[in-house]
């Protein structure tokens, strides 16, 4: 059970715990769990990606562009782009990435 799993590992970590819950040599999906505070450095993505939030709230940066995004809202995220994601309350995303 890798969702409650990584809710459980966050609960005493100092940064965001993420596992794999499916993936192939085209496609990825990845389950993110946050504390309330916690930040996904800046980074970039080298697949077409997308954010979608299914618990809680983050904010996605990108540039000097802000994204707040909640329960159940998502975001495409650009190839080869920064950004980074912080989580304004307790979080759990997905995060798709994939081949075009």
């Amino acid at each position: 059970m890798i969702i409650p799993t990584i809710k459980s590992k966050v609960e005493s970590s100092s940064h965001p715990i993420a596992q794999a819950l499916h993936q192939n040599s085209s496609f990825r999906v990845l389950a993110i769990a946050f504390k309330k505070g916690m930040v996904l450095q800046e980074h970039k993505a080298h697949k077409t990606s997308k954010l979608f939030v299914l618990e809680g709230a983050v904010n996605y940066q990108e540039k000097d562009k802000a994204t707040l995004l909640k329960r159940y809202e998502e975001i495409d995220i650009p190839v080869e782009v920064t950004h980074s994601v912080e989580a304004l309350e307790d979080s759990l995303c997905l995060l798709t990435q994939g081949d075009d």
